[in-house]
């Protein structure tokens, strides 16, 4: 059967909300998209960020671009604390540069996800 996506409206406000508050202004939200996905056979993943690599950038003469995906079965039954958690998890993946490259999970982990998370809750 496969996966199929779907534009994601309301993860892009989720995340245009969190950009504006967190002041990340390197993130190009005209150039990142949004999709939730069904059917994936992935046991554990919850979100994933692709990226546009700078080959493929080359390519097709486009500047870089990123997606957001939340895979629907495992995302959408999360608390809306863990959903923004999520999306903030995802957004850091983004370097500064905004360049099709990837910041990995050396720097993206749960304490600096925690302290965004309260930064944008409570300013």
């Amino acid at each position: 059967m496969g996966i199929k996506y779907q534009e994601a409206g309301d993860i892009r406000e989720e995340a245009e909300r969190i950009v504006g508050k967190l002041g990340w202004n390197h993130v190009q939200l005209e150039n990142v998209g949004f999709l939730r996905s069904n059917g994936s056979s992935s046991r554990r993943t919850i979100a994933r960020c692709h990226a546009l690599s700078v080959p493929l950038q080359l390519g097709l003469n486009r500047k870089a671009f990123y997606t957001i995906e939340v895979i629907s079965e495992r995302f959408d039954k999360l608390s809306e604390e863990e959903r923004i958690k999520v999306i903030i998890h995802e957004l850091m993946h983004i370097p500064k540069s905004f360049g099709g490259g990837f910041i990995h999970h050396d720097k993206v982990c749960e304490r600096s996800i925690n302290q965004l998370f309260q930064r944008y809750i409570y300013g």
